[in-house]
């Protein structure tokens, strides 16, 4: 979501009843957009970008529109928020080849099938994503907004905590545990 930069103030959370959570985004916001994404990470090979809590990430979506994505360390620990650099790219298959030319190397790769809400609320604009990972049990909702610095993190959770309240998700149901740990778990 961060085209540039920015702190990508985000909360995840495993749904009991995504049903009812979808239909109360498409009450609130209307019919959310199907999209698949093809998601491969890279890293060093010594690990050290994932032993540093940072991702390299080459993003296509539904086969057409490719970005390159880089998250920082978490500077915040309890919801796993991240400074993100993105960027759109003009060809998948040459980005791809330049991250390996440079010496990184595809750490996984899965997709996510995803329905994305485009929402404004409490002034903010923020996006909602219902996703489903096929090697994973269950399904996710991910609530994100992009704040400029460390200091309008707290602000930017909040938005996304009352948009997760809205939908009826509680506290509880929130992880920080990230996809790719998940999916190399499942393997």
């Amino acid at each position: 979501m961060a085209d540039g930069g920015g702190i990508e103030a985000e909360l995840k959370a495993r749904l009991r009843d995504p049903e009812a959570v979808v239909a109360r985004l498409e009450a609130a916001y209307g019919p959310g957009r199907a999209e698949l994404y093809r998601d491969t990470y890279y890293d060093d090979p010594a690990g050290e970008l994932t032993g540093g809590d940072r991702e390299l990430r080459v993003r296509t979506v539904d086969g057409g529109r490719t970005v390159l994505t880089y998250k920082g360390a978490r500077v915040d620990e309890a919801s796993g928020s991240k400074p993100e650099y993105e960027t759109a790219v003009a060809d998948a298959e040459a980005v791809h080849a330049i991250l390996r030319g440079l010496g990184y190397v595809p750490r996984i790769a899965f997709e996510k099938h995803c329905r994305t809400y485009a929402l404004t609320a409490d002034g903010r604009e923020l996006l909602a994503t219902v996703v489903r990972v096929p090697e994973l049990d269950g399904t996710f909702l991910e609530v994100e907004t992009v704040v400029a610095d460390a200091e309008g993190l707290a602000a930017g959770l909040e938005a996304v905590r009352a948009v997760l309240g809205r939908l009826g998700v509680a506290d509880g149901d929130l992880t920080t545990e990230l996809y790719t740990d998940a999916v190399a778990a499942a393997r």
